[in-house]
């Protein structure tokens, strides 16, 4: 389809249609939404609220996020075989002594709840569930970046976290996608966000992008890096799938996972 084309959707394909993007994309603004969609954000924001009545949903500042986001989901996680996948492949980039530097997510909480209890691990993270949800392992040192916490991020983003950032430097950072694509690089659509992971990438040796494959050749509206910053891709694929050609080919220097 073309992306200038206008197509009319009746309200129950709206809803689906936000439903898909938002569980997609963790976090979609009334803006977007009203672009994809080609309406109003006043007839966006109805769909929403209907769909938080219907409990699909949770309505934030400026838009919605998905329940498997959520601080207290725990069974809600979108495509959750393909991302407990993912963490098991992740797992593999720790050893003991290692510092990380941790994002949020659904395919994070994954990823923590595999961590090996016996692991002598330090992290840092900026995300407040991130740390809760570390609190379960026995030896990993939790370090909060603190600062004010975004409701659309749920991390913290005040000038306190670029300098506390700013005077470490971790052996690897382990980063949830929202869209990833060869020319549009690693976006997001939040301003504040999209600061804070630029810092965050400065602050470490090495950075591993984790995403389903379905995220792949997604671009939203503002751009944190290109992918040449990056040195791992961990999909739930395996590393010679076709679905990884282009970025094997455009980044040779990518190690897929």
């Amino acid at each position: 389809m073309n992306d200038n084309e206008i197509i009319n959707y009746t309200k129950e394909e709206r809803k689906n249609h936000i439903l898909k993007e938002i569980n997609l994309h963790t976090r979609v603004s009334f803006e977007t939404l009203s672009a994809k969609l080609g309406v109003s954000e006043d007839t966006v924001r109805r769909d929403i609220n209907e769909l938080e009545s219907e409990s699909l949903l949770i309505k934030v500042k400026g838009g919605a996020m998905t329940k498997g986001y959520h601080y207290a989901s725990s069974n809600q996680t979108y495509e959750v075989e393909s991302k407990q996948l993912i963490a098991q492949k992740t797992v593999s980039l720790l050893h003991d002594g290692m510092v990380l530097l941790l994002d949020g997510g659904t395919t994070i909480r994954e990823f923590i709840r595999l961590i090996p209890n016996d692991l002598n691990l330090t992290i840092f993270t900026i995300t407040v569930v991130t740390a809760v949800q570390l609190l379960d392992k026995p030896n990993i040192k939790v370090i909060m970046i603190g600062g004010s916490v975004s409701s659309y991020s749920q991390m913290c983003v005040s000038g306190e976290v670029f300098h506390q950032l700013a005077n470490i430097k971790a052996d690897l950072l382990i980063l949830g996608t929202n869209a990833l694509d060869v020319d549009g690089g690693y976006s997001d659509s939040d301003w504040e966000t999209v600061q804070v992971k630029k810092a965050m990438i400065q602050a470490s040796k090495k950075t591993a992008i984790i995403t389903i494959t379905e995220k792949l050749n997604t671009v939203l509206k503002m751009k944190i890096a290109n992918l040449s910053k990056f040195d791992y891709i961990v999909t739930e694929v395996e590393p010679n799938n076709v679905k990884l050609e282009p970025y094997k080919k455009a980044f040779p220097d990518l190690i897929l996972i």
